[in-house]
């Protein structure tokens, strides 16, 4: 197989057969063996009506359904471990991706030997109250934090090769971050692509406003887990030991004034202060060697990528 699509999708139930004759004529013109895996996301319309459509018009479009809306990300998972191709493609199902793209993406894979090729919206045809200047600030946040120089982390339109995405889990709300997952599982031949970003025909967007405040949220747990997930109590025991320190240390001035007759014990702010500080340290670092034991007994604990090359 040399091409595998996945297409989440929820409710697009007009765009679909546009989209699929689409890539039908993409491929047809590249001569290419292709499987379309097509994640139904709890659809409320007839989405799933048409995907079985197009499932007896032609057998390489194929379908997963789930009982409920579970998420783009559950989606894009599923279609992952379901993937075959030597090249995976995802875009969105909306027709605001170019199947036009894909032979490109799939050549800077193969040829240029890139992991992972991203896709740039660069000129987008969103509102830029709703969109445009949020996922600016939301790209250039990511960017710092993650040190991957992307320019639009959230493009749905990415091609990876498929060592990569059989090496990663995507879950949650993680979808926005899968080049800062593809990053931390080793894969770190990240490139770019500039792609042309079209108007919605059909249907209204299905992410509102507090995306933003979950895709935030999701950033600081990814990259702490990339920092941290093995060895929790790197963050925990350091973060509590120099709290415990700042509050011994404030224990023993106060009670060296106490000794000089200086305050009151009792009285003193910095007495209450200095407890809390290590009673802190003291939860924080329990909260470290906790962290530990549990990630010593996890059946993936050494779980890491292995990249090797044998001669026999």
């Amino acid at each position: 197989m040399d091409i595998s699509i996945v297409i989440p999708l929820f409710n697009e139930e007009e765009s679909l057969p546009h989209l699929a004759a689409w890539i039908d004529r993409v491929m047809a013109a590249q001569g290419c063996t292709y499987e379309v895996i097509m994640v139904d996301d709890g659809s409320r319309d007839g989405s799933w009506q048409v995907v079985e459509r197009l499932h007896a018009q032609n057998a390489c479009y194929k379908g997963v359904r789930f009982r409920r809306n579970y998420g783009k990300s559950a989606a894009l998972n599923v279609g992952f471990s379901k993937a075959m191709g030597d090249v995976v493609v995802t875009m969105d199902a909306d027709l605001q991706d170019s199947p036009e793209e894909i032979p490109e993406m799939r050549r800077r894979i193969l040829e240029d030997g890139y992991d992972m090729v991203s896709g740039w919206k660069k000129k987008r045809y969103d509102s830029k109250l709703a969109k445009n200047i949020p996922s600016k600030f939301f790209n250039w946040t990511t960017r710092r934090l993650s040190g991957i120089p992307l320019h639009d982390f959230n493009c749905g339109l990415k091609a990876y090769r498929r060592e990569v995405v059989k090496s990663i889990e995507v879950y949650g709300e993680m979808h926005r971050y899968i080049p800062v997952i593809v990053k931390w599982a080793g894969f770190t031949n990240i490139g770019e692509m500039e792609v042309h970003h079209r108007k919605r025909q059909y249907g209204v967007t299905k992410f509102g406003m507090n995306r933003f405040i979950n895709g935030y949220l999701d950033l600081m747990s990814i990259m702490f887990i990339s920092k941290f997930g093995k060895q929790p109590m790197h963050f925990f025991g350091a973060v509590g030991s120099m709290s415990f320190l700042f509050g011994f240390v404030a224990f023993v001035i106060v009670c060296t004034l106490r000794i000089c007759g200086r305050i009151s014990l009792t009285h003193s702010v910095w007495f209450y202060v200095s407890m809390m500080f290590i009673l802190m340290g003291l939860m924080l670092f329990l909260a470290g060697f906790l962290g530990e034991l549990i990630c010593r007994n996890s059946t993936t604990r050494n779980h890491y990528l292995i990249r090797e090359e044998i001669i026999e």
